[in-house]
């Protein structure tokens, strides 16, 4: 019997699985230990790659197949391929065979079988030993079928180099992919890859947690560029490519600092999660800068040295991906000598992109450099700027000093970008893309990159700030008044657009320094005014809106609306109606630019509601809740009218009710209401009934029950069982003890269907669930012990509690703030029916996953001193989270 064809030797397979665990674990101690450089991370990478290749190359000559099959060829592809591994990426390998071998077509015989069998045995001693390769097994010609037919074949096998075996045969297949290769063709695909996974991330690099990889600006965008280079027949290098006059030797020693930042960020990373994850995510990031030797100062964590390090790499290399992208297509496809379209004495239009005349027009002439983006957004039909234009602004960035911001000039250019009719979002957008507007606006700069440590934000504070700006411009735009009606009909009535997108550009500007950043945003606003030259009176709004850009949200999601005295509060702090129009639309741009998940229909309602009461107030109307409560009333009356009710249905239902109720619901739930209970006004069990919200997605729930100390808490705990959020709570009790209480509420496992008619069912289930649950007797259940997010774990949020009288100490407003989970409403509660505590009005605000909930609440134990110590202390045992 052949040797080889016997089963290995327990030992040489436990020798070589220890070769491949210690060397590497040797490699990545040595690399830990080390200083945190970029020269390190290039010398692990490569040091990881040639330690593979002398494990493959050991595993292929005990597997046999250096006698078995001499024709073949061991090949590293992908990014193995490259000469560089990373702790934990993939390793890749194609086993060459000529084309004559026959093997997998069927043409093999019995001869083949010693060459299958020790191809079986080195894929299986790969992964014995630990190495979790990726491998396939194909002749040349299998190799050019496949990259014809797959870009992604293509772009493994350009990466390729021969580990072991035949290298003829290796440089046979390099010889037929350049014969096949289409380079216009594979640049193109490689573009759509490019534009595709920009989109799936968001299209910006600033995500709170990037994929240093695949985001934008990460590593494969370097990639991408050699790839197409290559295929091009351009260059393998950065060294390379300036030679070929592709990039210069300063670019080209940018792209080498940033690429090298990138690659040590990324393999600390590996090294410290232990496995392959190239998401810079939050539970990581503090650990991975303090692999860099990284220390908090001055205010700012660890982990945001170490992004805002990584956002200044993606950043950069996002604007080189796009200069060599744009240079290698004008390349390609003859665009540098395309025919160009004059635009004005600066500037052509060429191939669809903005084009500077002169390569040293910035240097020679600063003020054109603001002049390019005035001009972008007046000039219809630019896709973008060219790579001969974005070059020039890269390399001119030393030009934009103290001088060039302080220039009269300079400072009208950018007064009259913000004052176009059209095309400020995307000019703002490639201003801060190619870092004119941080280095034009310094303190902007400050924020570039900033992440902000809360559970709403999404974003990092520029993308932010540029998003509420491109939301407030849609307020502007016909095309987008579908979206938001309300607001585009007040933004209609507003005449000078452009002072509401300063405010939206310095609203957040002061995030990160400590202090309140509205007060100091107000600062920098004021100084922005001044130096610009803008009128008083449009200075003052813009320093009020920025000082003022929070309060609003406040007032709409945590006071009670209902309270004439809160109405004439805010609109005496408004002033006048043109600010309260102004406040109302950045107050909207801000929320929605948070993040999608901040922003639903009920939000919304409850600023509209502020903002008309306020408004209505201002016009000298003060609010008169007896007129209005009538006017209410009677409209209450029509619509029972129309759903066919008798005369006088609502009144045993009205005679039992107070003027709060009638102040914080609107006619429809008032004749809802009286619809639904009319015949129960006196019952001994709990009538439970549901309705699609009237605004947004969701359900209204109305309960109707004799008053019970734990009522409020058994209807949350069981809408934390069943999976429901509640978004809002109205609390009465009538003047007979009944509780009449209104949730809106939505599912959170996907419980509320998307079409109208399907909510037939879950009402039904609802209805018929919760009032069991509410006829049930015996002690509330413990609450559930609810999931925390990732997020919440690594940005955990000090729960508090604020408990404070009114004027005459008969009700009070508890404040609770905490970090969200499952059942965290269901725990608040439980403490107050425990206490006999008894709430009047709840106002249940989420900001991403945080809550800040108010309740109206009273009861005899909040007039004794120790005991409101007591629940206040319960309480914040009930916030602080399991995790």
């Amino acid at each position: 019997m052949d040797m080889l064809a016997q089963p290995r030797a327990p030992h040489r397979v436990a020798a070589l699985r220890a070769l491949c665990r210690d060397g590497k674990a040797e490699l990545l101690k040595r690399f830990l230990e080390s200083r945190a450089s970029a020269t390190a991370a290039t010398r692990l990478l490569k040091a990881l790659a040639r330690h593979v290749d002398d494990v493959l190359a050991r595993a292929w000559a005990e597997s046999g197949l250096a006698t078995t099959a001499p024709q073949a060829v061991l090949v590293a592809v992908g990014g193995y391929g490259r000469g560089e591994l990373f702790p934990h990426s993939d390793v890749d390998v194609l086993v060459l065979l000529p084309n004559d071998d026959g093997y997998g077509d069927g043409r093999g015989d019995d001869s083949d079988a010693p060459r299958r069998e020790a191809l079986e045995r080195f894929v299986t001693l790969c992964w014995d030993i630990g190495l979790e390769i990726g491998s396939s097994v194909r002749t040349v010609a299998d190799c050019m079928t496949e990259a014809q037919r797959d870009v992604t074949v293509q772009t493994a096998m350009l990466e390729s180099r021969p580990v072991i075996g035949n290298r003829r045969l290796f440089n046979q297949l390099t010889r037929a992919l350049a014969s096949v290769m289409d380079s216009a063709a594979f640049l193109r695909a490689k573009t759509l890859e490019l534009q595709q996974r920009h989109v799936k991330y968001e299209g910006t690099p600033y995500s709170l947690e990037p994929n240093c990889k695949e985001s934008p600006g990460g590593l494969r965008d370097l990639q991408v560029v050699i790839w197409v280079a290559r295929a091009a027949g351009l260059g393998r290098t950065w060294s390379e490519l300036a030679a070929k006059g592709l990039i210069t030797p300063f670019e080209a020693s940018q792209l080498v600092k940033h690429e090298g930042t990138l690659k040590l960020i990324r393999a600390r990373l590996h090294a410290v999660a232990g496995r392959r994850e190239d998401r810079l995510v939050f539970d990581l990031q503090t650990a991975v800068a303090d692999s860099f030797g990284l220390k908090p100062s001055q205010g700012q964590r660890s982990s945001e040295a170490l992004m805002h390090r990584y956002y200044w790499a993606a950043k950069a290399v996002t604007q080189l991906n796009q200069i060599l992208m744009l240079n290698i297509e004008e390349r390609l496809a003859g665009h540098e000598h395309a025919p160009s379209r004059p635009v004005t004495a600066r500037f052509a239009e060429r191939a669809g992109m903005l084009d500077v005349l002169r390569d040293d027009l910035y240097t020679e002439n600063p003020h054109a450099i603001l002049e390019t983006f005035l001009v972008f957004a007046q000039t219809p039909g630019l896709q973008g700027l060219s790579a001969r234009t974005l070059r020039a602004l890269y390399n001119a960035r030393n030009v934009m000093d103290a001088g060039f911001r302080r220039d009269p000039i300079n400072r009208e250019l950018f007064m009259d970008i913000l004052r176009q009719p059209q095309g400020i979002t995307h000019a703002l957008r490639l201003m801060n893309a190619t870092s004119v507007l941080g280095r034009y606006l310094w303190v902007f700069r400050r924020i570039v990159g900033r992440m902000q440590h809360d559970l709403f934000h999404v974003y990092t504070v520029d993308q932010h700030i540029l998003m509420v700006v491109r939301n407030m411009r849609r307020f502007f735009i016909p095309e987008h008044a579908h979206e938001y009606p309300f607001c585009s009909q007040i933004a209609a009535q507003f005449d000078k657009p452009w002072v509401l997108i300063v405010a939206a550009l310095f609203h957040d500007i002061a995030k990160g320094r400590g202090g309140d950043h509205s007060e100091l945003g107000r600062s920098e606003a004021r100084r922005f005014c001044r130096d610009h030259g803008i009128e008083a009176e449009d200075a003052q709004l813009i320093e009020f809106l920025v000082d003022q850009h929070l309060t609003m949200s406040r007032m709409a999601q945590k006071e009670d609306l209902s309270d004439a005295d809160v109405i004439r509060a805010f609109a005496r702090r408004v002033g006048t109606p043109r600010r309260l129009q102004a406040l109302y639309l950045l107050t909207v741009a801000d929320i929605r630019g948070t993040s999608p998940r901040v922003w639903n229909a009920w939000k919304g309602k409850l600023l509209e509601d502020l903002y008309r009461l306020t408004l209505r107030s201002l016009g000298g109307a003060q609010p008169h809740f007896d007129t209005e409560i009538e006017t209410r009333k009677l409209e209450a009356q029509q619509n029972l009218a129309l759903h066919s009710a008798l005369p006088g249905t609502e009144e045993p239902l009205w005679q039992t009710l107070d003027v709060s109720y009638f102040a914080r619901h609107d006619a429809a739930e008032i004749a809802w209401h009286a619809r639904s209970l009319w015949r129960h006004v006196t019952t001994d069990t709990p009538v439970v009934t549901a309705r699609a919200s009237s605004v947004g997605d969701g359900l209204q729930v109305l309960v109707y029950s004799p008053d019970l100390p734990d009522l409020f808490a058994r209807i949350c705990g069981y809408f934390e069982a069943a999976s429901f959020s509640i978004q809002d709570a109205r609390i009465h009790t009538t003047r007979a003890g009944y509780a009449l209480d209104t949730f809106q509420v939505i599912g959170t496992n996907g419980l509320t269907p998307d079409a109208p008619a399907g909510y037939r069912d879950l009402i039904s289930l609802v209805e018929t669930q919760l009032g069991a649950a509410l006829a049930a007797t015996g002690p509330l259940p413990e609450p559930r012990s609810g999931r925390v997010s990732r997020r919440v774990k690594s940005f955990p949020v000090t729960p508090r509690v604020t408990l404070s009288p009114d004027e005459r100490a008969q009700r009070w407003l508890l404040t609770v703030s905490a970090s969200d989970r499952t059942g965290l409403l269901y725990a608040i509660a439980r403490v107050l029916a425990r206490n006999g505590v008894n709430l009047q009005l709840a106002k249940i605000t989420t900001l991403g996953e945080r809550v800040e909930d108010t309740f109206l609440v009273d009861g005899p134990e909040l007039q004794k001193p120790k005991a409101q110590l007591r629940i206040e202390s319960e309480l914040l045992d009930a916030l602080t989270s399991p995790a």
